[in-house]
């Protein structure tokens, strides 16, 4: 049991995990006994607000060699937004990628459609090149074409010409903004305002924010390898990792937001990102009615633990590409203090309780790799809370 949940542990970036979890364990006011520890994988869950903040937790497994599973949903780098940006990215770096050329030539729409498509394979095959050179030299190949479409294919191109020259010379995040924006996927995305509309903007938000940290890293590492193609060879690397992965086994970690975790039990559960504008939602900050919706849900994610739950929140996050500090969720200062275990130093949530609860407390890390945020733990003995269930819709929880 405590070899497993190192490993998990140090998914998170704790600093000294003999030192800041066993004595967790070893503190005489806690409720966890080691024998009743579950030592398999498939009794962990990481329950989160939203799809994107799997990403961390994801590329941090994946380096680790640790089985894990998206519940309900489909992992980071494989959600079609992620996957259209990335095509352009590996187009960027290397214009003969004909997988990545195909599936962005008309995203957004921009009027090559499957017919000209066909023409352009035609062309090639018939000289034996790759699709980029009959770009190139559209006449030289005889692409059978009208000038409109002549038109759009050399527009196309040109943009690309520019990425390709800029992202020789800028920084992964600076390349990716400027294709991200002049690609027009920005405006197609943020034009989108169904609910599709905002899971598909947070999560190309979280690919900039994971682009900015990797950017970041490798300054404070003085390491000059910046560029878009270096940023794709470690995206390529999970991806290597992910085909790699046995799915023929249930032994795996589960990840999966909150609202997909209803009806289900887990024996360790960790709820990550209980930060104002996170949990609750920055959505509903304007709305009462909301805002008690926002409080129910967490009062879901808290009773899918069986034994323990951890409640976690980042000291720090990139947002939009900029490093920003977190606020505590106010969730967390709901709940009574007799009822929290900490380990660490002050946040400033509470102090200690008659009960001899412990201060509440900041568990400290230094980012080792762009993979994972800034947590701090707290443990809640399930069975102690009835005290901090919702109120009746009519009466907001105090």
């Amino acid at each position: 049991a405590i070899a497993l949940s190192q490993r998990f542990i140090d998914t998170l970036n704790l600093p000294s995990w003999q030192r800041q979890y066993m004595d967790l364990y070893n503190n005489p006011v806690t409720d966890i006994d080691n024998d009743n520890l579950a030592t398999a994988n498939l009794f962990f869950a990481i329950l989160y607000r939203t799809n994107a903040q799997s990403r961390t937790f994801e590329e941090a497994f994946r380096k680790r060699s640790m089985p894990y599973r998206i519940y309900g949903g489909l992992s980071f780098y494989q959600r079609k937004e992620i996957k259209d940006i990335v095509a352009y990215f590996r187009l960027t770096c290397n214009p003969h990628d004909e997988e990545a050329l195909k599936r962005i030539i008309n995203y957004p729409a921009r009027g090559i459609g499957e017919t000209t498509m066909q023409r352009l394979h035609a062309a090639a095959d018939a000289a034996a090149v790759s699709l980029w050179q009959v770009l190139e030299e559209p006449e030289k190949y005889a692409l059978n074409v009208n000038k409109g479409t002549l038109s759009k294919l050399a527009t196309f191109r040109a943009m690309m010409e520019d990425f390709i020259a800029y992202a020789r010379q800028k920084d992964a995040h600076e390349a990716a903004m400027e294709i991200i924006r002049r690609s027009g996927i920005s405006a197609e995305i943020n034009g989108d305002t169904s609910v599709e509309g905002k899971s598909r903007r947070e999560n190309v938000e979280e690919l900039i924010n994971g682009i900015s940290e990797f950017v970041s890293s490798c300054e404070e590492e003085g390491d000059e390898d910046n560029k878009l193609q270096d940023f794709l060879a470690e995206v390529s690397l999970m991806s290597d990792l992910e085909s790699e992965e046995d799915d023929g086994g249930n032994d795996k970690i589960t990840l999966m937001t909150i609202h997909s975790a209803k009806g289900l039990e887990f024996n360790t559960v960790f709820i990550v990102g209980v930060e104002e504008n996170l949990l609750p939602s920055s959505m509903a900050q304007g709305s009462s009615r909301e805002l008690e919706e926002e409080r129910r849900l967490f009062y879901v994610a808290i009773t899918r633990a069986k034994a323990h739950c951890m409640l976690t929140f980042a000291k720090s996050r990139y947002r939009y590409g900029s490093f920003e500090f977190s606020e505590p969720s106010r969730f967390l200062k709901e709940i009574d203090r007799a009822y929290i275990r900490m380990a660490g130093g002050s946040v400033g949530l509470g102090t200690q309780t008659s009960s001899g609860a412990p201060t509440f407390a900041l568990t400290n890390k230094t980012r080792t790799a762009p993979v994972a945020p800034v947590e701090q733990h707290r443990i809640v003995p399930p069975q102690r809370l009835q005290r901090i269930a919702p109120s009746a819709p009519a009466s907001p929880a105090s």
